[in-house]
């Protein structure tokens, strides 16, 4: 490894650690994704997660999913059933969300009351050793841009009032770009087709023996 290397990946740890460090004074932080920049906090934490709904400016109706670093992670706050958790097992880490039943230390706020949670396993290492560092505590996982803009694939296109209110940002360089997949294996629901989605699609029709209702590309 050269020195360059070196300094690099020890700017980044520190970044890391000052954003874990935010997420537990309940700021929010930006992060890098295998699909894009995400915007996190502590998704357990009410005030927090509203945090995240005012940077956005996003609609309270519209749930957020919480991101963790192992699907024993996700255990602890949700419960999927079988078919979940083959999906899970087969699919994470990896550019998917997956819609499963949520446990009472969900907060309602980021499922808009809902009975159902989103479920992000990043496949990125920064990602994941974020949420190592904070764990078991599962961070929000939504886009980190204002609602109705563009999904931020380098920090350099963050929303500058943003940057300023978040408490840490994590800058790997650039993301790929393409959303992920949500999708629902217990209702053979696919909200959202992004990355990987004809493998879901296929996955899901071979599980059920029919094709998955896809309600949005």
């Amino acid at each position: 490894m050269t020195d360059f290397e070196e300094t690099a990946d020890s700017r980044l740890s520190a970044a890391i650690d000052e954003a874990a460090a935010a997420i537990e004074r309940g700021e929010a932080v930006v992060y890098p994704t295998e699909t894009v920049y995400g915007l996190g906090a502590d998704a357990t934490d009410p005030a927090a997660v509203e945090r995240v709904f005012e940077l956005k400016g996003r609609d309270r109706s519209k749930p957020l999913s919480l991101g963790v670093p192992s699907i024993d992670g996700a255990l602890r706050y949700t419960r999927p059933t079988e078919r979940a958790c083959r999906f899970m097992r087969a699919f994470l880490p990896g550019p998917v969300t997956v819609v499963v039943e949520r446990k009472p230390a969900v907060p309602d706020v980021l499922t808009a009351g809902g009975d159902r949670v989103g479920v992000r396993i990043p496949d990125h290492e920064v990602a994941l050793a974020l949420f190592e560092r904070v764990a078991p505590t599962p961070v929000t996982a939504t886009s980190a841009n204002v609602s109705g803009s563009a999904s931020v694939t380098d920090v350099s296109a963050l929303d500058p009032t943003l940057r300023e209110s978040v408490g840490a940002v994590v800058d790997a360089g650039p993301t790929p770009g393409t959303e992920s997949t949500v999708v629902d294996p217990e209702r053979n629901v696919v909200h959202r087709r992004g990355a990987m989605a004809d493998a879901i699609v296929a996955w899901l029709t071979d599980e059920t023996g029919s094709q998955p209702t896809v309600e949005s590309d």
